[in-house]
């Protein structure tokens, strides 16, 4: 192993920031290659450490060797996901998590990944899957090899990301130190250190991507007007685009695709075998009801329960019924027609090949992909299928579901949303319930009027975080 890998203390240099009035105090070192043969500019990370512990003091409890690492990322869409700072200001950023991360005692790693709109200095495409978890498994890897020269506990890894991102954080917690990586790790020059990590946090993960257009059929079949924002061609500002909305109709076309998607969501639900905490089974019958439909309709009456013990008018939203104070029904498709549909026939694979996850499948000569047999069996564009292997590879289930091995995180923390349309509440469902079937420590919600989101709940995180260490 050569230097080029190792942390020199001496980089990190005092800085400040004001929150809430306040100063905040801490060393930063910036800009650190964290593999020996990077591919392209982004694959950096930057170190953030409270200011007391150069002196050997405590914040929060915590001290240099006892602090937890925290590493959130950047990415959203499958875009790259830059490198974040708390001074950072241009889009995406997560500044506010990170000052609140520090001001907590917590020390923060914050790494750049590629996405799939990354090229190197020969303008030839090094971004798509599975560059993103790659470029995260050797950042983590970096840290741990460096475990005696950074501060933090690099036993008590927790990663951080919305949307994209929660899958990348996601993916981590499930794909700790698995072999399918290996090659594009060798090849990058990555530390000799393993990546598994200690907890995940992840808001609204875009995962399970080859059955995400079935849950989304599950969900949203029979409403058949959809809309969205799309970003508005050349409006970008302060690295960030403008957005208009769009609305739509499914053809009878669509109809019937959704129709089949559906079906196949029955199918792949039930073969999971999943079960609640009292042992009963989370099953779909072919019209879409079932057990586990149920639970869904559970999940979202104790959300509105919740929002209306703090006073919150519920009825924003169609479907529920209050009796005395007490939620005490749901009209789920009532809800759902109120929520809307926000994506097409289907969501994700789209037959044009037009959807950011098609990019995401593409490689250095062909620009998207299709990755479910479905759609490349009604793609309306010639098009090529991905390899199954990178598929799965990339989808935190397979490792859970013991299709590959893999070292498993022990604490998870998963928000949906309750008003998020981007995936369907059946992803992050089984996601965590397939960890709790399994006996994982899982803090699973869907917040009540959230949308597609995240860090929306910092104290409650970072409540969460400090829980698993006293």
């Amino acid at each position: 192993m050569t230097d080029t890998l190792i942390f020199d203390s001496d980089w990190l240099t005092p800085e400040q920031i004001q929150m809430d009035g306040k100063t905040i105090n801490y060393l930063a070192a910036h800009d650190i290659q964290y593999v020996q043969h990077p591919v392209a500019p982004i694959q950096r990370l930057n170190v953030f450490v409270p200011a007391a512990y150069e002196n050997g003091g405590t914040v929060n409890g915590y001290t240099r060797d006892t602090a937890p690492i925290f590493m959130p990322n950047t990415v959203g869409g499958y875009f790259p996901g830059p490198a974040d700072d708390p001074t950072r200001t241009q889009w995406p950023n997560n500044a506010a998590t990170i000052k609140q991360a520090l001001k907590r005692g917590y020390v923060v790693i914050a790494a750049g990944l590629r996405g799939h709109t990354t090229v190197n200095e020969a303008g030839q495409r090094v971004g798509q899957a599975p560059a993103f978890i790659v470029d995260m498994k050797a950042a983590v890897r970096y840290v741990k090899y460096n475990q005696a020269r950074l501060p933090g506990n690099v036993e008590r890894i927790i990663t951080n990301g919305t949307s994209a991102g929660g899958a990348t954080s996601a993916l981590m917690g499930a794909s700790g130190n698995a072999k399918f990586f290996e090659g594009a790790l060798t090849s990058l020059g990555a530390a000799p250190a393993t990546d598994d990590i200690f907890a995940v946090s992840a808001y609204c993960p875009i995962h399970n991507l080859e059955h995400a257009d079935m849950a989304y059929e599950w969900q949203f079949n029979g409403i058949n007007d959809w809309n969205r924002s799309q970003p508005v061609a050349g409006s970008m500002k302060n690295g960030r685009p403008k957005f208009e909305s769009i609305t739509g109709t499914l053809s009878a076309n669509d109809q019937s695709l959704s129709a089949d998607l559906k079906r196949q969501f029955c199918d792949y639900l039930n073969g999971l075998q999943l079960h609640d905490a009292n042992g009963q089974a989370l099953t779909v019958s072919p019209d879409g009801t079932g057990t586990f439909q149920n639970y869904l309709v559970q999940l979202l009456t104790d959300s509105a329960q919740s929002a209306l013990d703090k006073g919150v008018d519920i009825h924003k939203y169609a479907g529920f019924t209050v009796t005395n104070g007490k939620v005490t029904g749901l009209d789920l498709k009532a809800y759902l027609t109120s929520l809307t549909r926000m994506k097409a026939v289907p969501a994700f694979d789209q037959l044009d090949l037009g959807s950011l996850e098609n990019r995401l499948f593409g490689d250095a000569t062909v620009l998207n992909r299709h990755f479910t047999s479905f759609s490349q069996e009604h793609t309306t564009v010639p098009a090529q299928l991905a390899e199954t292997e990178l598929v799965e590879a990339v989808n935190p289930l397979t490792y859970l579901t013991g299709k590959q091995s893999a070292k498993i995180a022990q604490h998870w923390r998963i928000r949906h949303g309750a008003a998020d349309r981007d995936t369907s509440f059946a992803i992050p469902i089984i996601l965590a319930t397939v960890l709790q079937n399994q006996g994982q420590d899982v803090d699973f919600a869907l917040p009540w009027d959230i949308p597609h989101s995240g860090d929306y709940d910092l104290g409650e995180l970072f409540a969460w975080i400090d829980g698993l260490f006293r």
